[in-house]
């Protein structure tokens, strides 16, 4: 399980919400778009080559 996965679930676990799906980028990044509580959006990204 890759860390942006595991930042998601702690986020889900506080209110947060993912906005679509976890995707890969040219297969050098897992990134993904949360929104918190407070309607702020946030793009965690982990490199993964």
């Amino acid at each position: 399980m890759g860390i942006v996965v595991t930042v998601v679930a702690g986020l889900q676990a506080r209110g947060a919400e993912l906005v679509g799906e976890p995707e890969r980028y040219e297969d050098n990044y897992r990134l993904c778009y949360v929104r918190g509580p407070e309607g702020i959006i946030v793009e965690p990204a982990e490199q993964i080559s």
